[in-house]
C-alpha cells in the first residue's frame, strides 16, 4: 500500500497567523476531492511550520479544524525543516514500506527535490497524486484554445481530469501541468496541446526580455500576425539563450517551454536561482513565478470588476469634479508628510534604528536576510498600535518561512474592500560587491546590504501613513463604507511570489476587493527633473478588468493635480504599459481585480528619459542619495491615499 505524504501551506491550505496568534487554514481548491478519493489509504504530512513557540500544536490544531478525520496516524506526520533529505527520510521510515512507496504531494521544488533523492515519488500538485501512485509523469503543457471556446470551458474541462493551469497568456493560450491522461482529455474535448518536458523538480518562471528585437526584412510584407508570431519567438529565444547562458555552472539546466507574453516561459530546476538573471538594460519585474492553480482560469473579481467599473466615482465629492473632499485632502495632507515618510524609511532601511530606542539597525529586508523578519514584526506593531486588525499570511520561499503582512479596518454591513499596498522586501543584486582580495563577487543576499529605500521603502512607509492617516479620520468620527486594508507584500524581487500567494488565496477564499492601490517607487526624482508620475493601470489579462483598472487610474490621475499643480500626470494603459504584468498589482490582474501601480518617472514614458532613481537594486538606494526626494513621495502618496480612501467611502 502506497502512503500519501502532503505539505500543508499552498498545497493542502492557503495559511495565515491571525490576530489571536492562532492559525487558520483554508483548503485550496480541488484538494478535498483528493483526498476523499483516497480515503482509504494512509496520509500524512510533511511540513514546516517555522520557529516560533508553540506553532507545531498550534499548526496540527489548525490542520485538524480545516480537515477533520483525514491524517488520523499522529506517526505519519511530521513538521521540521524540509532543506535537505532528513526529514523525509524520517517520513519513509514511519511508513513502514520502502521509499518507492512513499509518495510526496508537494508545490515546492526544491522540496521534491529532497523528496526524490529519499527515493520518494513527486506529485507537483494534490490532483497529481494519482499519477504519482501509478508512476505517471506530470507535463508541462502548452493548451491553445480554439476560436469560439472560452476559458470557462477549458476550465470545466481541465477541472475533470488531471490538468492544471499555470499562466494564462492570452484568451487562445494557457501553460498547464498534465499528465497523458489529462492531455488526452483535452484534445478528445476539441483543445491542441502542445507536451514540454517532464515536471518533476522544476517550476515555471516568466522571464520578459526587454531589449529590442529586430525583424528579419523577409518579414516585412508579413501580416501584422505573423510578425508578432516572429518578434515573439526571436524574443523568447534570446531571453532563453541569455538565461541559460548566465546559469551554466548548475549541475542541472533550466529548459524553454516556449514562447511567453514579452519573454519565454522557462522550466527551472531545483537549487537554480532563475529570479537573479538580469538582462542588460532589465526593466522592473522582468520575472514572474507561476503558481499552479485549478481555479486560475474562473477568475472571480471579473464580477466585482464589471460591478465597480459601472460606478467607479461613488463617495468621491458630489460637486462634480470627481475629487476627494476638502475633508478627507485635508486629512491627508496633515499625516502623509514628508517627513512621517522620512521617520519610516529611515526605520526600515537602516539609517535610524528599527525600533525607537533600542541599538539594532536594520541592513538588508532582502527575502533571503534575516532582518526581512524583523522588519515584518515591527510593520505588524504598528498597525497593532493603530487598532487594525493584523494578519500574517505564511509562505515559503527557497526553503524560508516568510509572511506578507495585512491589516485590516473592519466595516460592519460592508461587501467590499479596498487595498491600499506596497512590497516590504528590497535587494541589492545589480549592486557591485567585492570580496577580500578586492576582487568582483556576487551579491550575497544573506549577507550584503540591500536598504531599498526607494524600492520599496518609500512605497511601504507611504502605506503606513495611509493607515495613520485613516486612523485620524475614524478617530474624527469619520467612517467608510467598505473595508480598507494595508498590505505588504514579502518577496516581489523574487519574481511577485508573496503576492502572488496573496492574491491566489484571495480568490480561493472568494474574496470581494474593489481596487487595489499599489505604491512601488515612488521617492527617486533626479535633481533638476520635472516631477512626474506614473499610474499603471495595463492588464496583460482582458475583460472587466481592463476598464475597472483604467477607472481607478482615472480617479488618481484627478486627484494628483489637487495635491500638486506642477506635476505631470502619465497614465499608462493597454499592451503598451511599460510596468505590464511587472509589479504586484498584477498578481490581482490575474484574478480579474481592479487594481494599478502607481511610481515615480520610472520607465520614461513616450521615449523620454526616465527621471527615477539612479540607484535601483544597489546598497546606494538609501534615504541620503541625492535621487531620493521625500517631499515628491509624499505628493505621490498623498494623491493616492486620498484616491484610495476615498473609494473606500469616505
Amino acid at each position: 500500500m502506497t502512503t500519501l505524504f502532503f505539505d500543508i501551506g499552498a498545497t493542502l491550505a492557503d495559511g495565515r497567523l491571525e490576530a489571536d496568534g492562532s492559525w487558520l487554514l483554508r483548503p485550496r481548491p480541488r484538494v478535498s476531492q483528493v483526498l476523499d478519493a483516497f480515503a482509504g489509504e494512509p496520509k500524512g504530512i510533511i511540513s514546516n511550520p517555522g520557529t516560533e513557540q508553540d506553532a507545531v500544536a498550534q499548526i496540527t490544531e489548525a490542520l485538524h479544524e480545516a480537515f477533520p478525520g483525514r491524517f488520523p496516524d499522529d506517526h505519519l506526520i511530521h513538521f521540521g525543516p524540509k532543506n535537505s533529505r532528513t526529514i523525509f527520510d524520517d517520513a519513509v521510515a514511519s511508513s513502514d514500506g520502502a521509499a518507492d512507496d512513499c509518495v510526496f504531494v508537494g508545490e515546492d521544488h526544491d522540496e521534491r527535490a529532497f523528496a526524490r533523492t529519499a527515493g520518494m515519488r513527486v506529485a507537483p500538485h494534490p490532483v497529481f497524486t494519482r499519477a504519482a501512485i501509478e508512476n505517471r509523469p506530470v507535463f508541462w503543457t502548452r493548451i491553445d484554445v480554439p476560436e469560439g471556446r472560452t476559458l470557462g470551458a477549458l476550465e470545466s474541462v481541465a477541472n475533470g481530469t488531471e490538468a492544471v493551469p499555470v499562466h494564462v497568456a492570452s484568451p487562445r493560450l494557457v501553460l498547464a501541468m498534465a499528465t497523458a491522461l489529462g492531455v488526452e482529455t483535452l484534445q478528445q474535448e476539441g483543445f491542441s496541446t502542445d507536451v514540454r518536458g517532464q515536471v518533476e523538480d522544476t517550476a515555471a518562471f516568466l522571464v520578459r526580455d526587454d531589449r529590442s528585437v529586430p525583424v528579419p526584412e523577409a518579414l516585412a510584407g508579413a501580416s501584422e500576425g505573423a510578425r508578432k508570431a516572429a518578434e515573439g519567438a526571436m524574443r523568447a529565444a534570446a531571453a532563453f539563450c541569455f538565461a541559460s547562458g548566465e546559469l551554466t555552472g548548475y549541475p542541472r539546466q533550466i529548459s524553454s517551454l516556449g514562447p511567453a507574453p514579452g519573454g519565454v516561459y522557462v522550466a527551472s530546476p531545483a537549487g537554480v536561482p532563475i529570479e537573479e538573471v538580469h538582462t542588460q538594460g532589465a526593466k522592473p519585474g522582468h520575472t514572474e513565478r507561476l503558481l499552479p492553480d485549478p481555479a486560475l482560469l474562473s477568475r472571480p473579481g471579473e464580477t466585482q470588476a464589471e460591478e465597480f467599473a459601472a460606478a467607479p466615482s461613488a463617495g468621491f465629492d458630489e460637486t462634480g469634479d470627481g475629487l476627494p473632499s476638502p475633508e478627507t485632502l485635508a486629512a491627508v495632507r496633515a499625516t502623509v508628510t514628508p517627513e512621517a515618510l522620512r521617520t519610516h524609511v529611515a526605520r526600515i532601511s537602516g539609517v535610524e534604528p528599527l525600533v525607537p530606542g533600542e541599538p539594532l539597525k536594520v541592513r538588508s529586508r532582502d527575502a533571503a536576510h534575516a532582518d526581512n523578519g524583523l522588519v515584518v514584526d515591527a510593520l505588524v506593531r504598528h498597525f497593532q498600535d493603530l487598532g487594525l486588525v493584523v494578519r500574517r499570511h505564511a509562505f515559503r520561499w527557497r526553503g524560508r518561512q516568510l509572511f506578507n503582512v495585512e491589516a485590516e479596518h473592519r466595516v460592519e454591513g460592508a461587501e467590499s474592500a479596498v487595498l491600499i499596498t506596497g512590497h516590504l522586501d528590497s535587494t541589492a543584486q545589480s549592486g557591485h560587491f567585492v570580496d577580500a582580495n578586492g576582487d568582483p563577487r556576487p551579491y550575497d543576499p544573506s549577507v550584503d546590504p540591500a536598504p531599498g529605500a526607494d524600492d520599496d521603502g518609500c512605497g511601504t512607509a507611504a502605506v503606513m501613513a495611509a493607515a495613520e492617516c485613516l486612523h485620524a479620520l475614524v478617530a474624527a468620527g469619520r467612517a467608510p463604507t467598505r473595508h480598507v486594508r494595508f498590505v505588504l507584500f514579502n518577496a516581489e524581487e523574487q519574481a511577485l511570489v508573496g503576492s502572488k500567494r496573496y492574491a491566489r488565496a484571495a480568490a480561493a477564499a472568494d474574496d470581494r476587493i474593489a481596487g487595489v492601490f499599489q505604491m512601488d517607487m515612488i521617492a527617486g526624482l533626479q535633481d533638476g527633473s520635472p516631477p512626474a508620475v506614473e499610474i499603471h493601470a495595463g492588464s496583460s489579462v482582458p475583460g472587466p478588468v481592463v476598464a475597472a483598472s483604467d477607472g481607478l487610474g482615472d480617479l488618481v490621475a484627478r486627484t494628483v493635480p489637487a495635491i500638486a499643480s506642477d506635476f505631470e500626470v502619465q497614465q499608462l494603459t493597454g499592451a503598451g504599459d511599460p510596468a505590464l504584468g511587472r509589479s504586484d498589482h498584477a498578481s490581482f490582474h490575474e484574478r480579474g481585480w481592479a487594481a494599478i501601480a502607481v511610481s515615480e518617472n520610472l520607465f520614461g514614458p513616450d521615449g523620454g528619459p526616465a527621471t527615477g532613481t539612479r540607484q535601483y537594486h544597489t546598497p546606494g538606494d538609501t534615504l541620503l542619495d541625492e535621487d531620493h526626494d521625500t517631499q515628491y513621495a509624499a505628493t505621490i502618496a498623498c494623491s493616492v491615499t486620498a484616491t484610495a480612501l476615498t473609494f473606500a467611502g469616505l
